[in-house]
């Protein structure tokens, strides 16, 4: 449902407290009465602390400074027809027993005059006495129509005409940002460059950085790598270059579905983190990490919150792809017991919005620990698959090396005898191959001489892999992934 038309049903239910969270109090103003003053009985009040009410054809400020007056003014405003007052920033004074007291008193009233009070804030804040009294309502980012009106308004104002393309890869361009902080953008653009062009769209993209990670749940990710980069794990790639063109117009057309996303489980060092940041790079969609620490840090009631928040963004961004690294940290069945039911209200806030999302939103999630995850998570309809990372065998430890190698030293030639490093890293991961590599590198840098075969074996003579820390727990979670039918990123080696 659209917000204009929750908002509607509400207002005729005869709800009397109405909260939307959202930073656009002038766009929230001007969609409602743009709306809703179509109805000719409707009256629509604005109030905020500096101005008050600005009443009459001379607009007199009145309770200016003054929330309780607010208040009263809503009280003994007699007219004989439907009212909307919205209060800006009133959430800052919920707190006050005096205005938690006026606004449980008003309630019956406010139903009977067939009056709504609306109540404009940057973040939920309501207190315990009157949660239950408040409507919440979602006010959307601005969707593209809306973006590319204000667009070409734009270039009607500076008397310039965009072409087809551009128009559309500029409205692309600014999903996910308000239409203030476009016009900001824009503004800066023909400051600095006297025109809107190509560079507008870089300008954009630097604005949207900047706010995703002023959200301090969202950080922008930029990356370069590509699969090239990464040696072995051909199951896994394979899956992922069928679905590269999902999010286009041509899928759609053919009937495909969005892609959900993909579960990365597995040994440390295999590799986890960087296929999510390389699927960004080769699918040509903006990387975005979700801290799930910064999700659950902070008062109760707001982790809820800032889920909704980060779907809010991710949504209002598509396509784009979310990562969630070690998400068996913030959903661990073992402990979620003891956050007073914080972990379960998220978790169902989250896995509600896997199922359902229509929005082209990908969701890579990585876990070291697969079996603290808990059911409703795993099944089927959250993620599309599950893949398990391993520790690579001869054949990707191969590729690994040189991998390693190239993207160290990309314009030598070295003579390195690589599938006898390959057997010798038995059980290694790639992260421990190139601790292994960069340590027998030391050996040819410190001697003045370029570093060879015998280097690197000694690199990994003094490198102690995770196998041999803990080989019990490696083979237990190799042996997991195969016994429960995991989707394996590539051929396990059966004797490790």
């Amino acid at each position: 449902m659209s917000f204009i038309k929750e908002l509607n049903l509400l207002i005729k239910a005869r709800y009397p407290l109405i909260y939307i969270s959202s930073l656009e109090e002038e766009r929230i103003e001007y969609t409602i009465k743009k709306n809703l003053k179509l109805n000719n009985r409707l009256s629509i009040y604005s109030w905020d602390y500096i101005e008050g009410y600005k009443i009459g054809a001379n607009k007199e400020k009145f309770a200016i400074k003054n929330p309780l007056q607010a208040l009263e003014f809503i009280e003994n405003l007699l007219i004989d027809r439907p009212c909307i007052f919205i209060l800006k920033d009133f959430n800052k004074f919920l707190s006050d027993i005096l205005i938690s007291r006026k606004i449980r008193n008003l309630l019956d009233m406010l139903k009977k005059k067939s009056k709504t009070v609306i109540i404009v804030g940057n973040e939920i804040e309501i207190t315990t006495e009157l949660i239950n009294f408040f409507s919440l309502i979602e006010f959307p980012l601005p969707k593209n129509t809306e973006i590319k009106s204000e667009l070409c308004r734009l270039a009607q104002s500076i008397e310039k005409e965009f072409n087809k393309e551009f128009l559309e890869n500029l409205t692309f361009s600014c999903q996910g940002l308000s239409l203030e902080q476009i016009r900001r953008t824009l503004s800066k653009s023909i400051v600095k460059y006297g025109l809107l062009n190509v560079d507008t769209i870089d300008l954009v993209i630097k604005e949207k950085s900047q706010m995703i990670n002023q959200s301090k749940i969202l950080e922008f990710y930029h990356t370069q790598t590509k699969f090239s980069d990464i040696g072995g794990l051909e199951n896994l790639k394979k899956w992922l270059n069928i679905r590269k063109e999902s999010f286009k117009d041509k899928a759609k057309l053919y009937g495909l579905p969005s892609p959900r996303g993909i579960l990365l489980t597995g040994i440390q060092g295999t590799g986890k983190s960087l296929v999510a940041k390389t699927i960004a790079n080769e699918w040509n969609l903006p990387l975005l990490k979700l801290d799930m620490g910064k999700i659950f840090a902070g008062i109760i009631g707001e982790s809820e919150n800032r889920v909704r928040q980060m779907i809010r963004l991710s949504e209002a961004l598509a396509p784009c792809i979310i990562w969630i690294d070690e998400i068996d940290k913030a959903f661990n069945e073992q402990t979620k017991s003891f956050d007073s039911g914080t972990s379960d209200r998220v978790l169902g806030t989250f896995i509600t919005w896997l199922s359902e999302k229509k929005s082209k939103v990908f969701i890579v999630g990585t876990a070291n620990n697969f079996s603290v995850l808990p059911l409703e998570l795993i099944r089927k309809g959250r993620f599309d698959e599950i893949f398990f990372l391993g520790l690579p065998n001869f054949e990707e430890r191969v590729l690994i090396i040189k991998v390693i190698i190239k993207n160290l030293r990309p314009h030598s030639d070295l003579k390195l005898d690589f599938e006898k490093l390959a057997l010798k890293c038995k059980g290694f991961s790639g992260a421990e191959i190139k601790q292994a590599i960069v340590e027998g590198m030391f050996n040819g840098f410190i001697e003045k001489r370029e570093f060879g075969t015998k280097d690197m074996i000694d690199g990994i003579k003094n490198t102690v892999p995770l196998i041999e820390i803990d080989t019990k727990r490696i083979k237990q979670i190799q042996t997991h992934a195969i016994t429960t039918r995991i989707r394996l990123a590539s051929d396990i080696e059966k004797d490790l």
